[in-house]
């Protein structure tokens, strides 16, 4: 294909938008990139090859998933937005290897999806242009179900990707950071200006790679018991770690308790939640399992 016909274009995004009579719907966070630049480094970021399969959430008029078929051996992509699927399936006519399919991710059977369509690739990637209202239910789904995924290659909001990737002790490290990182490595691939979407969209994007662990960062005996310490941590972020969790774990009394488990785990009480590292909540929350601390 030459570079005219590349969906990714202002002419030809409006050329198809307006052959189809479509309007971008709000409620739905519809903002299609119209540059082909940031579109590379997002294929490129998941490292596709003809072994490999995508999947693609979100795929609009396909201008992403025009340079995902041209890599990997094949490609599902899922489309909540109804309108759209005639005008995928006419723009991927020419591909064999790509299934469109209608529906909400986050009501899709993803390991069912994954095995119908996956059966026959070494790894998949999950690539996509995600609606901001929806980022962190959608990535927090796919890595909490351990799907046999490589890598999630992403554009959202700037900031969320900072939180994403940030470091104990930053303003941004927080309960999405640990919950990320617990099951990824994050790595921000470019910032993403305003500029290349139709329509703008009102805040910076930024393209982040999660690499997905073989293995959780940090072994813990309750996967669930670990991510309540860590929100409950996070739960007023000027407080110290003493107080959030005794407001949420030792309600009544028990202050002195709480505090000589937090010395056994090596955390002075003093200190605030966004101080601590994944393997020192790892390590919390362990010790405060077994000492029979339950909500």
């Amino acid at each position: 294909m030459n570079g005219m016909d590349d969906i990714a274009s202002p002419r030809r995004t409006k050329e198809i938008i307006q052959r189809h009579g479509f309007s971008f719907k709000k409620s739905l966070g519809q903002n299609f990139l119209i540059d082909q630049n940031i579109l590379s480094k997002i294929v490129e970021a998941a490292g596709l090859d003809s072994t490999k399969g995508a999947l693609e959430i979100g795929p609009g008029i396909g201008a992403l998933t025009e340079k995902l078929v041209q890599q990997a051996a094949t490609v599902t992509a899922v489309e909540i937005d109804q309108r759209l699927i005639p005008i995928l399936q006419e723009v991927m006519e020419p591909y064999s290897h790509v299934h469109i399919h209608h529906g909400d991710v986050l009501k899709t059977d993803l390991a069912e999806l994954f095995h119908r369509n996956f059966a026959n690739v070494s790894k998949v990637s999950v690539v996509a242009n995600l609606p901001y209202y929806v980022t962190t239910p959608i990535l927090m789904k796919l890595l909490e179900e351990k799907l046999p995924v490589e890598n999630i290659v992403v554009m959202i909001q700037k900031e969320v990707a900072e939180r994403m990737a940030a470091s104990p002790g930053t303003k941004d490290y927080g309960s999405l950071s640990i919950a990320v990182q617990y099951y990824s490595v994050p790595e921000l691939v470019c910032i993403v200006p305003k500029t290349v979407f139709i329509p703008q969209p009102n805040v910076e994007s930024a393209v982040i790679r999660l690499t997905v662990r073989e293995q959780p960062a940090v072994e813990v005996d309750d996967e669930a018991f670990f991510f309540q310490v860590v929100q409950a941590s996070f739960a007023q972020r000027r407080k110290t770690i003493s107080n959030n969790l005794k407001s949420r774990f030792f309600p009544k009394d028990g202050r002195e308790r709480l505090d000589a488990l937090l010395v056994e785990a090596g955390i002075e009480p003093s200190r605030r939640g966004e101080t601590l590292s994944l393997q020192e909540f790892a390590t919390l929350s362990n010790v405060l399992l077994k000492a029979g601390i339950r909500e």
